[in-house]
């Protein structure tokens, strides 16, 4: 039974694989999804989202919406500190700020098409588009590749976005974002409907020791003529093997260069000709995994033929036919939508320096004709079959290269403080356990060369999850550096092939990439930003006549915020939204701003002057303090004292001079007292018992205490504020006016002598428009208004370049509104109010003299 039951497995297995080769569609399903329905974003805010896309996926659809739609013609307009943004990169979070040239180029994207994908592949470089009101992209695997990529959300660009700020003025916006990923339920079937078989390779290591003689006869049994006017020689390809080494001679037929390749063993992958025929118009994609780090692959025809002789041409025709191959790095490529493409009927397809992961390579068979000196593409009429043989060469553990000569070696990461996640140095194998995160170079370098140069290749691993964080190499020496680094992420670097370039003059040249500039010619230093997870190679090309002559040192760190911050701000760490990404951001302080704070936004006598401004300006409060003082109004002048002390002491702490409280303390205290301020300066107005006018306060306070504490910044706080202290004054008046007018009642029935009604109520409106006259002195009472007019004004008017300035007039204008009101205010005795006192006289009972 049990070997029933094992043969059973064994053919139902088997079944199934070969329905994955025969299966031509099915219904994408759902893989992963995420929602997030409300987001909010302040000004200058930014957040992250990691998407994790499989290999199998077909598409990613992207549901997008938000309260504020940018179109076209105003994105062109809108300056970037005022543009909410969303990006999508591949592999690393997005870092907008760095380059203005790839958010230029995202925007003329956007100003094309209006959304994501479109016409373009989705590259690595970040795409970025405003936000919009509801937008809902379908990317295929026709588009983006799978793999991780990161969404950032961006409320305003520029320097001043990484700036830490006292008061952000600007808009808040929300925008909400559900992420739903579908793909293919069976291995081996891909496209955006999951109609497209992908047939996978057998694959066997092969080195020279072990080389048969079945494999070097394949290679030597090229393909048979194909076209009558075709010459045999431009159809096969020479092998030629060393007694050390295994070398090989590719020929492509378009040139008559050969590359020579020098391997210690070769990866080879083949496809059976059983199931690689191609009909009219048919596609057949395979797919191969390059799991280390090579120089290049290689694939290659092994065997050709016609299972149906093809139609017979007309005389004046000139007709052959094509195998096309296009390859494609982790996407199934198309005609219109390739890495690489060759008639491989003709020669090799060579791809130098691949990246580690899967590539897919399709063919295609067409019957070009040239009729009256127009090259024309058609479809065979019969089939066409054919093998093909895959390579990859593979050196042994410390070499690299084309010729396998150039020294390689694995750095290994060391933590430098546990408690900070992924801070760390590389170091070789060699020096493992050292303190010191910089090591000696020159005996780590390639010593011989044929040419006057040569390489020397360094490789590391960014471990999951630490793609916000940034790679810093540095090399110096005792003399002036004549070297040249190159980086590249998942393939070896060289002068053609590389992501980043740097030497002893290099400058800033990408988005992702920071480099200082030496004068001396001894240091190389560069960073690059957010790096992605996986392999990357440092590869240093250097004179060889130099060899162990200088001492150079280097260093390669894994750090969070680059130059930490230039010293001119605090490295801050976070966590994407998705929880699978750390990643670390610079906190600048009031005078500079940019990703690594290296933009000066004040000048030490610009800060000087705004402090001064600051401060000083809160000695505007003397004014109402004074007169409440007078007026012996002791509540009132123990807030408007306490209000301007307090707020020069936040604007003291948060320009870096003093801190007597933390800066929370004293945020709160500055706006909760400035709000008191005004609301009570209205209560004042009112000529009220102390009772009455302690239970108004109360209840003030407590108003304004909570718009303190949830939302201090907000611009509509200072109409609720004024709101506030109208309403306190209105009931102020109300309690006054009810006490003093009891003569004023509701009779107990309904008066029809209409014109009598109407007098009474002129002569209440004259009484009480006599007694506002008497109330209050009006051309200061106009003044206190005109004055919180300018304060509303100043306040709505600040930003974060001319902060300082504006909130100066605010302090101004502010206090001596409240000025203006309390000294407009009349202060009744209250003697006058109260009915007269009766006392007897005595009457002189003598008789007056004449």
């Amino acid at each position: 039974m049990a070997a029933l039951g094992l043969s059973l497995l064994a053919f139902l297995c088997s079944w199934v694989g070969a329905m994955v080769g025969l299966s031509s569609s099915q219904a994408p399903s759902v893989l992963s999804s995420f929602s997030r329905p409300k987001v909010s974003l302040g000004p200058y805010d930014w957040t992250y989202l990691r998407v994790e896309v499989p290999p199998w996926f077909s598409s990613m659809t992207i549901n997008f919406v938000s309260n504020v739609d940018i179109d076209k013609s105003q994105a062109k307009h809108l300056p970037k500190s005022n543009l909410p943004l969303v990006c999508l990169r591949g592999g690393s979070p997005p870092i907008p700020d760095v380059s203005d040239i790839y958010l230029d180029n995202s925007l003329s994207r956007f100003m094309l098409n209006g959304s994501f994908g479109g016409p373009w592949y989705l590259s690595d470089a970040e795409q970025c588009i405003p936000f919009r009101r509801n937008m809902s992209v379908t990317l295929t695997n026709e588009q983006i590749s799978s793999g991780t990529w990161y969404f950032g959300f961006f409320n305003g660009l520029g320097p001043a976005r990484t700036q830490s700020k006292m008061i952000s003025r600007g808009k808040t916006y929300t925008f909400g974002i559900s992420i739903v990923v579908e793909g293919c339920s069976i291995m081996g079937i891909l496209g955006p409907y999951c109609n497209q078989s992908i047939y996978m390779t057998s694959c066997s290591q092969s080195s020279i020791n072990k080389q048969s003689r079945s494999l070097l006869d394949s290679n030597m049994d090229r393909i048979g003529s194909l076209n009558r006017h075709q010459d045999r020689k431009n159809n096969e390809a020479n092998y030629l093997l060393s007694s050390k080494r295994m070398t090989v001679e590719y020929k492509q037929a378009d040139s008559n260069a050969s590359l020579f390749v020098t391997a210690d063993n070769f990866m080879t992958c083949n496809n059976s000709i059983e199931s690689s025929c191609l009909g009219h118009g048919e596609w057949n994609i395979y797919v191969m995994d390059i799991v280390t780090i090579t120089s290049q692959f290689v694939v290659s025809l092994t065997n050709l033929r016609f299972n149906q002789t093809p139609s017979t041409e007309n005389p004046g025709n000139s007709s052959k036919v094509l195998l096309m191959s296009y390859v494609r790095y982790n996407a199934v490529p198309l005609k219109s939508l390739h890495d690489f493409s060759a008639d491989i009927s003709q020669g090799p397809l060579i791809v130098n320096s691949p990246k580690i992961g899967r590539w897919f390579i399709a063919f295609q068979a067409v019957n070009r004709t040239q009729t009256s000196g127009t090259m024309q593409e058609t479809f065979l009429d019969g089939s066409l079959c054919f093998s093909f043989m895959w390579q990859v060469p593979e050196c042994n553990i410390g070499k690299a290269g084309f010729n396998c000569t150039w020294e390689a070696h694995t750095l290994r990461r060391a933590s430098k403080n546990p408690a900070v996640p992924f801070v760390s140095y590389y170091l070789p194998e060699s020096e493992l356990g050292s303190s010191d995160a910089s090591f000696s170079l020159s005996p780590l370098l390639s010593n011989s060369s044929v040419e006057q140069t040569a390489w020397s290749y360094f490789f590391l691993e960014i471990p999951t999850g630490a793609a916000g964080a940034n790679i810093h190499v540095r090399l110096s020496s005792d003399t002036k550096l004549g070297y040249g680094v190159y980086t590249q992420f998942g393939s070896l670097p060289s002068v053609d092939t590389w992501d980043y370039f740097a030497d002893s003059t290099s400058r800033n040249n990408g988005s992702m990439f920071l480099a200082s500039n030496d004068s001396s010619g001894k240091n190389i230093d560069f960073y690059v930003l957010s790096a992605r997870e996986g392999i990357w190679s440092v590869g240093i090309m250097h004179p060889v006549d130099n060899y162990n002559k200088y001492q150079i040192t280097m260093s390669i760190w894994l750090e969070g915020c680059p130059s930490h911050c230039n010293h001119h701000g605090a490295c801050r760490n976070s966590i994407d939204e998705s929880g699978l990404t750390f990643y670390s951001f610079c906190a600048c302080d009031r005078d500079h701003g940019g990703f690594d704070c290296s933009n000066e936004l004040v000048t030490h006598k610009g800060h000087i002057l705004q402090s001064i401004f600051l401060v000083a300006s809160n000695g505007a409060a003397i004014f109402p303090a004074f007169w409440a003082l007078r007026q012996k109004a002791f509540a009132e002048w123990v807030l408007f004292t306490s209000s301007g002390i307090s707020s020069g002491l936040y604007h003291a702490c948060d320009r870096g001079t003093w801190c007597i409280l933390s800066f929370r303390v004293l945020q709160f205290l500055d706006f909760w007292l400035s709000f008191m301020a005004v609301a009570s300066t209205f209560v004042y107005m009112a000529t009220i018992d102390e009772a009455s006018k302690r239970a108004i306060h109360t209840s003030i306070s407590i108003l304004t205490a909570l718009l303190a504490e949830t939302g201090a910044t907000r611009s509509s706080n200072i109409a609720i504020v004024v709101a506030i202290g109208t309403a306190g004054l209105l009931v102020g008046w109300f309690l006054e006016f009810s006490t003093l007018r009891r003569a004023i009642s509701c009779p107990m029935r309904f008066d029809l002598n209409i014109p009598e009604g109407w007098q009474n109520i002129r002569s209440w409106l004259r009484n009480l428009v006599r007694t506002l006259q008497k109330r209050f002195r009006w051309p200061y009472l106009v003044l206190g208004f005109i004055m919180l007019a300018l304060a509303a004004t100043c306040w709505t008017l600040e930003a974060n370049k001319n902060y300082w300035i504006w909130h100066s007039f605010w302090h101004i204008t502010i206090y001596t509104s409240s000025f203006f009101f309390l000294y407009s205010t009349c202060t009744t005795e209250r003697n006058e109010q109260q009915e007269p006192t009766y006392e007897l006289t005595r009457q002189d009972s003598l008789p007056r003299t004449e």
